[in-house]
């Protein structure tokens, strides 16, 4: 590793580094002190030695773009399925790499009934799916996974890795990126590739004020993470034509640091993004007669009930119920606001939506820039009647 540099002059060879290294990357050699491909670079190994003879000394390092080729999604696996973000970060790839003449491959990782989670891919168009199934990967531990998904890297040096931004995704992107010492974008709304295969990534910065557009150029792979329901998800194709690689899985690569004590299954609801009909309580609807009025209103639509960030911080509701940069992103075929001015941190995480309808009293709210039926009027006043003509309509049905 040519950004840990150790100066043979200081080195004593006393071995602290070594008994220190919580991941066994340091060994005493001939010649001096080693590290392999297992350094994390935590810095322990700094910290430890007495003599100040260990340093990092990180360098872009030369890469050939030509070897670095095609597209590597991680594919993860949710309650024996595999999770829809998967498929959003197929479509996404297969537009990027029809501009670059690249391929799109897969890599998944789990216990049994992973091959034929495996098998469903084929059908989206990818070329090749990297299979590690290991009876100690059923359930997420990350330094598993982590070595899996690197292995995977290591072998076929992709140029871009997508990832999606779930929880399971969040924990293993920075460990990758961080083992090739290499760039990562979180949480991207849109991406692109240039000529050279850089890859842009795009995402609100600034607390949303600004779209910014990052690019990896000096490394390989590029990371990127991807929120689940942004992007178009992949059509089937009539021919597909990709292959199923089985990858060994060895015993190192199978043994976790973390062992599971006991798990219970969490019955699964349906989440904000899943869902089909939202009604957003905003600022506008300012106390709990009139979070309940969008309640109703959310209850007889047969949709859920969501809320602006000033909503979340007020106590009206918890972050999983919470539109925007710091909550969630979704594309319903329905979305109704109630009270929302329109920020763009909210709405860069709704525009997505089928049929956006808006109800504000403020002719000037940002929010009917976006919207395709603006209503300006109290929502004290036409929110109990649009309850009242739902619940009426139902009765007579």
């Amino acid at each position: 590793m040519d950004f840990l540099k150790f100066d043979a002059q200081k080195c004593v060879l006393c071995g602290l580094c070594v008994e220190g290294c919580p991941f066994g990357a340091l060994t005493i050699e001939g010649s001096g002190i080693e590290v392999n491909e297992k350094c994390r670079m935590c810095g322990l190994c700094v910290r430890r030695c007495p003599e100040k003879a260990i340093r990092f000394e990180q360098k872009a390092r030369a890469f050939d773009k030509d070897v670095w080729r095609n597209f590597l999604i991680f594919i993860e696996q949710e309650r024996g399925d595999i999770h829809p973000v998967a498929y959003e970060l197929i479509g996404e790839a297969r537009k990027m790499a029809a501009k670059v003449n690249y391929e799109v491959h897969c890599v998944i990782v789990g216990g049994n009934g992973t091959y034929e989670n495996a098998k469903k891919l084929l059908a989206y168009g990818v070329d090749k799916v990297f299979v590690y199934e290991h009876p100690e990967f059923e359930g997420f531990r990350a330094d598993c996974y982590a070595d899996a998904v690197a292995d995977c890297i290591a072998a076929n040096k992709p140029s871009s890795v997508l990832i999606g931004a779930t929880a399971l995704g969040r924990s293993l992107a920075p460990r990758l990126s961080t083992r090739f010492h290499t760039g990562l974008t979180a949480d991207c709304t849109t991406l692109d590739i240039r000529p050279n295969s850089d890859m842009i990534q795009i995402r609100p910065a600034f607390g949303g004020n600004i779209m910014a557009q990052i690019g990896i150029t000096k490394s390989r792979p590029q990371f990127a993470t991807v929120r689940y329901r942004v992007m178009d998800k992949a059509e089937k194709v009539s021919n597909p034509h990709g292959e199923i690689v089985v990858c060994p899985v060895s015993e190192d690569m199978a043994r976790s640091r973390i062992k599971i004590l006991a798990s219970t299954v969490i019955n699964k609801v349906k989440t904000l993004e899943e869902e089909d009909i939202i009604v957003v309580a905003g600022r506008g609807a300012r106390n709990e007669k009139g979070v309940e009025l969008c309640r109703a209103l959310a209850e007889a639509l047969g949709g859920q009930l969501a809320f602006t960030r000033p909503m979340i911080e007020n106590g009206f509701g918890d972050t999983a119920h919470q539109i925007g940069l710091s909550g969630r992103t979704v594309r319903p075929k329905l979305i109704i606001t109630c009270g929302v001015s329109g920020a763009i941190q909210f709405t860069s995480c709704m525009t997505g939506s089928e049929c956006i309808v808006a109800i504000n009293e403020d002719p000037n709210a940002q929010i009917f820039g976006v919207a395709n039926y603006c209503l300006v009027d109290d929502l004290f006043q036409v929110v109990p009647k649009l309850t009242e003509l739902l619940q009426s309509r139902k009765e007579d049905e």
